[in-house]
């Protein structure tokens, strides 16, 4: 059987950046907006995030250079980017394919972008209204994106990566949706299960998603979840762990 799927795959939330610093102390103050001055292209890592980044770049140094990535795929989201080239430099990947692809960006919040659970129903209670109504993964704000409308793009990612790299070594750079979104497609999810996964814990910064190509019972090639949201690169470095925080309703 043709192998049509990457040997490996390893999915990375982006390290902690600054807007992550800046909603955290806006939700602890129970203030309505975040307060950051970058438009959310281009919010950068924190220095924590820095140290994540380079974490996860050691923890793949470590694996025998023939089980390291040979591609890495990044949105171009500068704190995805930041956290892709700390790891390719970590990890000496720099004969690895590093490029951007605008399909991985951030989930866009279009109207509610900089708002934090408290100013969505301050300011668009139509819209935590329908947001009620309609669930999480449904509910597109005006001017942004419903999960499902990440999962459209991301499925012709996924096509991209199968057609170009079938049986490489594939890292992929991104956000915490989109590390859930490709969870729903690869492991052919559907609404509930993957809300439930949200609902179990956030994907920290940094954590790795790791699938491998394996045989299934019938004879096809199917990626198989290896680790989910593994952090053990950062604490193996003594690396502070972060994620979102449970109270945020409108979570990135």
């Amino acid at each position: 059987m043709k192998l049509t799927w990457p040997s490996h795959l390893w999915i990375v939330r982006h390290g902690e950046s600054l807007g992550n610093v800046a909603r955290d102390a806006a939700m602890a103050s129970d203030m309505t907006r975040i307060d950051i001055a970058h438009r959310d292209i281009d919010v950068p890592l924190s220095d924590l995030g820095s140290e994540q980044s380079r974490s996860v770049g050691l923890w793949f140094a470590a694996l025998p250079e023939i089980e390291r990535p040979e591609v890495v795929l990044s949105s171009p989201y500068r704190r995805a980017l930041e956290t892709a080239s700390a790891i390719v430099e970590e990890a000496d990947l720099e004969r690895a394919c590093l490029s951007t692809d605008e399909r991985l960006r951030e989930k866009e919040f279009g109207i509610l972008d900089r708002l934090t659970s408290m100013g969505i129903k301050s300011e668009h209670p139509e819209q935590a209204e329908f947001r009620q109504l309609l669930g999480k993964f449904y509910h597109r704000p005006p001017g942004g994106e419903s999960w499902c409308d990440v999962i459209l793009r991301l499925r012709s990612v996924l096509d991209t990566v199968s057609l170009h790299y079938e049986g490489r070594r594939v890292l992929i750079v991104a956000h915490q949706v989109v590390v859930l979104c490709l969870r729903y497609i690869i492991e052919k999810l559907d609404e509930d299960q993957i809300l439930a996964i949200d609902r179990d814990g956030d994907v920290a910064n940094c954590a790795v998603t790791e699938y491998r190509a394996q045989r299934s019972g019938g004879g096809d090639i199917e990626l198989k979840l290896v680790r989910y949201n593994f952090v053990a690169p950062l604490l193996n470095q003594d690396t502070e762990v972060t994620a979102e925080p449970r109270a945020k309703e409108f979570g990135r």
